[in-house]
C-alpha cells in the first residue's frame, strides 16, 4: 500500500483528498530537517511539501523508497532536482494553482501605489487628515506594459485591460500575431517598450537575461513618473536604480513584493516616498493555498495509483532502456534548441524539425521536446522540460511540426531544424551525434561545416576572402579572449563569395572584443550564443 509524507503545513481540502484516496495512506510530520528529515523520507513512497523544508542531497542519500515529491507551489528551489534525479525520485510541482492570486497581488499594488493608500492609511493613523497631500492617478486610460507573457503576465493583462488600460507586453516565445490576437501591443525589445509606459510589471523567472532589467542606463529610456511594479522575483529591477530614479524623479512609483535576498526586513527602499512594499504575499491566498494543496495531492495520488506523470520538472515519461538508447540525440536536440533561441532570441513564430536515418524510426516526438526544451529553457517562469515544453510553445502562438525520413544522406542519423522569426527572418541547422556522446553542428543556413555545440560560441558571416580568420583572431586576442575551436563553411568551392565560421570561445568577449569584430571589412554579422559546456546535461537527461 502506497503511503505518502506531509512535510508542510497543507490546506484541509487537500488532506481530505489523501483520506479519500483508495490504497494509500499518509502522515503529516513538520518541522524535520537533517536527519530526522532524511529518515523520514525513507519510509515513504511519496512526499508533499511547501516552501518551509529544504530537500538536500543529504536528505536523499541512501534513500531507495521515495518515489515522487510534489511541491504545493511553483518554485522548487527547495527542492535539489538534480540529486531526486539521481536518486530515481520524480519531481512535480502545481504551477497554475496560484496564478489568478499572484495575478491579483500585481494589480493590486498597481492600483495601491496609484492610489497613496499606504501612505494615506499611516496619516489618518498619526491623527493627519492629508487629503490635498496624497493625490493620485486614475490607471484607466494609462498604458501598462508586461513583460513576461505567461500565465500569471497574461492573467494581468487580461484584468488591466477591464480597467481600460492600453497594454503593451514583451514576451521572447510569443508571436505578434498572437499578442495582436490577446489584444496586447507587441515589442520585440523591452528597451523599446520603455519611453511608452506608465506603469511595468514583469512575470520572468530570474536569468541572465532578466536580472537587472532595469538598471541605471535604462533610467534615461523610462517616460517620466513611471510606476514599477514586480511580484515576480527579486532581482529583476535594480534596487539602487530605483531609488536613483525615485529620487531624481524620473521614476514615480516603486512596488514590490518580492527581493534579491529574503527574507528582507532592511531595504534602502523601505520608508521612501512613492514606495509600496510587501512581504511576498502574491500566493498567500487562502483559495491559492486550497488550489495548489488539492492539485499536489491528485498530482501525487494519480503517480502512486497509475504511475501518471505531469508537470514533472526534473525526468521526462521514458523508461531506462529508452532513455539510453537516445541520449545522444537527447542531447543534441536540445543544444539545437538552444541555438534557434540564441539566433532568433524573440518574437519566433514556427519551427519545422526534420528527423532523417535512422533516428527517424525512434521516438521523434520525445526528441521534439527536448528541442522545445533547449528553446524555451530560461525565457519561462515554468521549469521547462520534456512534459511540458511543447505545450508551453503552443501557448505561446509558436508553430511546431515535424517530419520523418527513413532515407539516410550523409550521416546514418541526424536531426534539423528551420526556424522563421515575425519579422521574416530564417534560419536553418543540422545537428548529428559523433560516436556515442559528441554532438556536433553540421549545416547552418546552408553551408557545410563540423563544428562544437557546446559552450559560448561566435557566430559569424563574412566574405570568404583571405584575412578573415586573422583579422577575428586578433580582435580577441587583444582583449585576452582565447579561440578553442573553429569553424567555417562557405557556398560552393570558388572562393570570394558568402561564408559562414562559428568559434568556440573560453570566455564570455567583453563588448569592446565584439565591436571589433563587427567593424572587419569583410564581417557580415557576429553574435555569441550560448550552449551548455560539453558533457553537461540538462537535469532530466542525467543519471
Amino acid at each position: 500500500m502506497p503511503s505518502v509524507i506531509v512535510l508542510d503545513t497543507l490546506s484541509q481540502e487537500g488532506l481530505d483528498l489523501l483520506d479519500a484516496a483508495p490504497g494509500i495512506t499518509y502522515e503529516v510530520r513538520t518541522g524535520l530537517k537533517g536527519d530526522d528529515l532524511r529518515n523520514a523520507l525513507a519510509e515513504f513512497d511519496g512526499a508533499i511539501c511547501r516552501s518551509g523544508v529544504k530537500i538536500t542531497p543529504e536528505s536523499l542519500e541512501g534513500n531507495r523508497k521515495l518515489k515522487a515529491i510534489v511541491r504545493a507551489g511553483v518554485g522548487t528551489d527547495n527542492i535539489n532536482s538534480a540529486a531526486a534525479t539521481r536518486a530515481g525520485v520524480v519531481v512535480m510541482n502545481t504551477p497554475a494553482g496560484n496564478t489568478l492570486s499572484t495575478a491579483e497581488h500585481a494589480v493590486t499594488l498597481m492600483l495601491a501605489l496609484s492610489r497613496n493608500v499606504a501612505p494615506a492609511y499611516q496619516g489618518l493613523i498619526e491623527g493627519r487628515w492629508d487629503r490635498a497631500k496624497y493625490m493620485g492617478a486614475q490607471v484607466a486610460g494609462k498604458t501598462l506594459g508586461v513583460v513576461g507573457l505567461g500565465r500569471i503576465g497574461l492573467a494581468v493583462v487580461k484584468r488591466a485591460q477591464a480597467l481600460e488600460m492600453r497594454v503593451l507586453g514583451y514576451d521572447p516565445f510569443m508571436s505578434k500575431e498572437k499578442a495582436k490576437e490577446l489584444g496586447i501591443e507587441w515589442y520585440e525589445k523591452v528597451d523599446d517598450m520603455l519611453p511608452h509606459v506608465d506603469y511595468l510589471s514583469v512575470h520572468t523567472p530570474l536569468t541572465e537575461e532578466t536580472r537587472n532589467l532595469i538598471d541605471i542606463p535604462q533610467l534615461d529610456r523610462l517616460k517620466p513618473g513611471v510606476r514599477l511594479i514586480n511580484a515576480a522575483r527579486g532581482g529583476i529591477y535594480n534596487e539602487a536604480a530605483l531609488v536613483e530614479g525615485l529620487k531624481s524623479g524620473k521614476i514615480g512609483g516603486v512596488a514590490l513584493d518580492v527581493y534579491a535576498e529574503e527574507p528582507c526586513t532592511n531595504s534602502p527602499l523601505f520608508g521612501m516616498p512613492g514606495v509600496l512594499c510587501t512581504p511576498h504575499l502574491g500566493a498567500s491566498t487562502e483559495e491559492a493555498q486550497t488550489q495548489v494543496a488539492v492539485e499536489a495531492v491528485q498530482l501525487l495520488t494519480d503517480f502512486l495509483s497509475t504511475g501518471q506523470i505531469k508537470n514533472a520538472v526534473n525526468i521526462a515519461s521514458l523508461d531506462a532502456k529508452m532513455l539510453e538508447q537516445l541520449r545522444g540525440y537527447l542531447d543534441v536536440a536540445f543544444r539545437l534548441g538552444k541555438l534557434a533561441a540564441g539566433l532568433i532570441p524573440s518574437g519566433l513564430k514556427s519551427c519545422k524539425l526534420t528527423y532523417r536515418g535512422e533516428i527517424a524510426a525512434r521516438d521523434t516526438k520525445v526528441l521534439t521536446a527536448a528541442f522545445s526544451a533547449g528553446l524555451l529553457q530560461g525565457a519561462m517562469a515554468d521549469d521547462v522540460n520534456l512534459v511540458n515544453a511543447s505545450l508551453l510553445l503552443e501557448e505561446r502562438g509558436i508553430k511546431l511540426s515535424s517530419e520523418a525520413r527513413t532515407d539516410m544522406g550523409a550521416f546514418r542519423s541526424a536531426m534539423s531544424f528551420e526556424i522563421e522569426g515575425a519579422d521574416g527572418q530564417k534560419h536553418k541547422a543540422t545537428g548529428t551525434v559523433f560516436g556515442q556522446s559528441m554532438p556536433r553542428l553540421v549545416s547552418l543556413d546552408g553551408y557545410r561545416l563540423e563544428a562544437y555545440l557546446d559552450g559560448c560560441l561566435l557566430v559569424f558571416t563574412h566574405k570568404d576572402v583571405p584575412g578573415i580568420i586573422g583579422g577575428v583572431g586578433m580582435a580577441f586576442g587583444g582583449h585576452n579572449v582565447n579561440i578553442g575551436q573553429m569553424a567555417v563553411g562557405r557556398a560552393g568551392d570558388v572562393p570570394g563569395g558568402e561564408a559562414v565560421g562559428i568559434l568556440n570561445l573560453d570566455c564570455e568577449p567583453p563588448a569592446a572584443a565584439l565591436e571589433a569584430v563587427r567593424k572587419l571589412p569583410a564581417i557580415g554579422s557576429a553574435k555569441v550564443i550560448h550552449l551548455p559546456s560539453a558533457g553537461e546535461l540538462p537535469a532530466w537527461l542525467q543519471g
